[in-house]
Formats: C-alpha cells, sequence, structure tokens
C-alpha cells in the first residue's frame, strides 16, 4: 500500500509540474507517457482561476468532449462555482465528498450523464435539502452522544445480553 501511495503522489506531483509550466495560450492537451500508462493515454487539463481540472482519459475519448466537460461556461466549474459561490481549493479539500457527488451527476462510469447545469444544481439542492431534514451526517455523532448522556439510567448497565448476543460495555464515565 504504500508503494502505491507513492506512486500516486508521483504521479500528482509530476502531473502538476508538466501542467503548471505551460503557457495559457498552450493547448490544452498533454500525450501520455510512462508517467499516465503510456501513449494511449492523455492529459486534458483546464486552469480555472487558481485550480487546475485535470482528466487522464485513453484515446477512445473525445479530447475536446472532455475539454468541453470542464471549460470555464461548460458543466463541471459552472455547477461548482454555483454550488459553492466562487469556489476556491479549500471548497474542493474541505467538502470532497460534495465534490464527488456533483462529479457524479455529471459523469459516471465513464460517460456524459447530465449537461443541463440546473438539472444538476437541482439534484445538489435536493440532496442538500435531505440531509438538512436529517440533522445532517456530520450531527450524527454529536446526537449519539446526546442521546446517551439523555437516558438517565440509575446505573449504566455492564453487558447487555439479547437473545444468544452478549455484549460487553466499556466504561463510558469519561465521556459522560
Amino acid at each position: 500500500q504504500i508503494k502505491f501511495l507513492l506512486s500516486v503522489i508521483q504521479i500528482v506531483r509530476e502531473t502538476f509540474h508538466l501542467v503548471l509550466k505551460r503557457d495559457d495560450n498552450i493547448c490544452n492537451f498533454l500525450e501520455g507517457g510512462s508517467l499516465i500508462g503510456g501513449s494511449d493515454y492523455k492529459l486534458i487539463y483546464r486552469h480555472y482561476a487558481t485550480l487546475y481540472f485535470v482528466f487522464c482519459v485513453d484515446s477512445s475519448e473525445s479530447e475536446l468532449g472532455i475539454l468541453d466537460l470542464i471549460q470555464v461556461r461548460v458543466v463541471f466549474v459552472e455547477t461548482l462555482d454555483k454550488c459553492f459561490e466562487n469556489v476556491c481549493e479549500l471548497d474542493l479539500i474541505f467538502h470532497m465528498d460534495k465534490v464527488h457527488y456533483i462529479l457524479q451527476e455529471v459523469v459516471m462510469g465513464g460517460m456524459v450523464l447530465e449537461t443541463n447545469m440546473n438539472e444538476i444544481v437541482a439534484q445538489i439542492e435536493a440532496q442538500n435539502r435531505l440531509e438538512k431534514s436529517e440533522g445532517g451526517l456530520s450531527a450524527a455523532p454529536a446526537r449519539a452522544v446526546s442521546a446517551v448522556k439523555n437516558i438517565n439510567l440509575p446505573e449504566i448497565p455492564r453487558n447487555i445480553n439479547i437473545g444468544d448476543l452478549n455484549i460487553k460495555v466499556p466504561n463510558l464515565s469519561q465521556f459522560v
């Protein structure tokens, strides 16, 4: 696993340096090499504000289609910008789950599913409403601790027996 992680880090580092040193007026396609699996692969990228969006695709993909997917005026980046209100690096880092959800609304299994930004944003807003109605996943641990604290048991049970299942309860006094 460590070798794999180191190779991924190396690929990201080298890809970043390849893309960063290119002028904005140069083509947004880079032929693949040993870095990304051979000449059958290409890097397609777009620089947007302070962000770089890089896709690694095989020769069967349409270069212009992928570039169109990440263009400033097209689906993915505009949707990110609309959902995060002026998207920046920190949005991508601290809301990676939301970024993945947006990308999955656009592309799934390597196929573009949706290019209508209004439809994508509507689905994301529906997901946000659902999360708010459930209190959000991030609130779940706090609700669980609160529920345990409010149980009003005279004594915390040491063992819980349910049929053949016997559960030994650890000492939780430090959390109460």
